[in-house]
């Protein structure tokens, strides 16, 4: 079956897929699907934490390239994931405090390959994805980060919440985009910090909002109440540049 830089297609193809270690962001499988070559791709599936979504042949249809899926699709990573170690082993290597992103929920490869690149731009350690419920390192996300994936690990965790839990006993803050929060320009920014962005409908859950320790917000003087996910977190980011640059 054919495939593509991201794509894979076929039953055969995408459970060598899976036995050869590529790292699967999304499996998806004919709704009712049950026969066993699809039980086997599920249990490489659930192996490997890959998230599974059931769905209608039209939708099968749709995402197919090659108009020959068998009822089954997986999306590859283009870029291998780090280990979320390696971004706290790339700030000890700066000799900075931490500067990590981490994204709650973004499903457009765009906004992600744009956040990822302002991420190495604005010099942050790295960025850190879910497991489920948003786009993976795909191509697109490749091309629209402009080569920033060469320089800026990218570690995907199946909890946000609770990563964020674990990395505040390292000393580390956290400040999430909220359009209701203080402004940023009010916040203490400084010091260890990890930027967290919401999903592009939605903002940022309610558990890991939760967890963070400043709600910021951008001030708006326009009409429209918020502003696109990579573009908030540009000015977000760069607002942490100036508070650690001391000006």
């Amino acid at each position: 079956m054919g495939y593509s830089e991201s794509q894979i297609e076929g039953r055969n193809a995408v459970l060598e897929a899976f036995r050869s270690g590529k790292t699967v962001d999304r499996l998806y499988i004919l709704d009712g699907c049950n026969d066993g070559p699809v039980l086997s791709i599920r249990r490489e599936a659930k192996k490997s934490g890959a998230f599974i979504k059931y769905v209608e042949k039209e939708r099968l249809d749709q995402l197919s390239q090659t108009g020959k899926h068998q009822g089954v699709i997986a999306t590859v990573a283009a870029y291998e994931y780090a280990d979320p170690e390696a971004l706290w082993e790339a700030a000890e290597k700066s000799g900075e405090p931490p500067f990590f992103f981490l994204l709650d929920g973004i499903e457009d490869p765009h906004n992600l390959g744009a956040i990822i690149r302002t991420a190495c731009q604005a010099g942050a350690h790295g960025v850190v994805i879910p497991k489920n419920r948003a786009v993976g390192l795909t191509a697109a996300v490749a091309r629209t980060s402009a080569g920033a994936l060469n320089y800026l690990p990218v570690a995907r965790v199946t909890n946000i919440s609770q990563t964020i839990e674990e990395w505040k006993k390292r000393g580390m803050w956290f400040a999430c985009a909220d359009m209701n929060g203080t402004e940023m320009y009010d916040c203490d920014l400084k010091g260890s910090i990890g930027l967290v962005i919401g999903s592009e409908g939605e903002g940022v859950s309610r558990l890991v909002k939760e967890k963070c320790d400043y709600r910021v917000s951008i001030p708006m003087k326009g009409q429209l109440d918020s502003l696109n996910a990579s573009v908030a977190a540009g000015v977000l980011a760069y607002e942490i540049v100036r508070q650690r640059r001391g000006k």
